[in-house]
């Protein structure tokens, strides 16, 4: 007897601009953990990774982590998010020397990256999917990128920028 397949129960694509930033609550650490609610009355900056210590994962993880100055000063909080566990989570961004939050979607397994329409049911991992959410919860602005390829930080700037402008990302 297989598993049942619970997919009906989450979106089949990203969830988009003007859709409601559905509430996490995650590991950062083994003893802490970190809340959408947190995060209320300044941008976030959701970035969905399929893996810590793959290629692909490090330069984008990398290219956010020398990007944040600008995220905050653009008033944007950042974390990333991936279905590896907390410890993992711990070692990778002391070994790569990041400056934000790494939240565990371990357990349930990607059930927040599900939430989001982030989670690729094949690999068993999330998707390169980002978010950017404002201070109300609105998410403003959504993309997903090829596993293989990294977005960069263009679009998480444009919609910053926009934002601060006061027009719609």
């Amino acid at each position: 007897m297989s598993a049942p397949d619970y997919r009906h129960r989450y979106p089949a694509e990203i969830l988009g601009p003007g859709e409601h930033a559905p509430s996490f609550d995650l590991p950062v650490s083994p003893d802490s953990q970190a809340d959408l609610r947190e995060f209320r009355g300044r941008n976030l900056v959701m970035a969905f990774y399929p893996a810590d210590w793959s290629p692909v994962c490090g330069d984008q993880l990398a290219l956010y982590n020398e990007a944040l100055p600008e995220f905050e000063r653009l008033g944007a909080a950042l974390v990333g998010i991936s279905v590896d566990g907390a410890w993992c989570h711990a070692a990778y961004a002391e070994s790569r020397n990041l400056h934000f939050p790494l939240l565990a979607d371990f357990e349930p397994k990607g059930e927040v990256s599900k939430r989001y329409g982030a989670y690729e049911y094949g690999l068993g991992m999330s998707k390169r999917a980002l978010f950017v959410v404002d201070g109300e919860g609105t998410i403003r602005w959504s993309y997903v990128s090829p596993i293989d390829v990294n977005p960069g930080a263009d679009g998480i700037l444009t919609a910053l920028h926009s934002m601060a402008a006061g027009v719609p990302a």
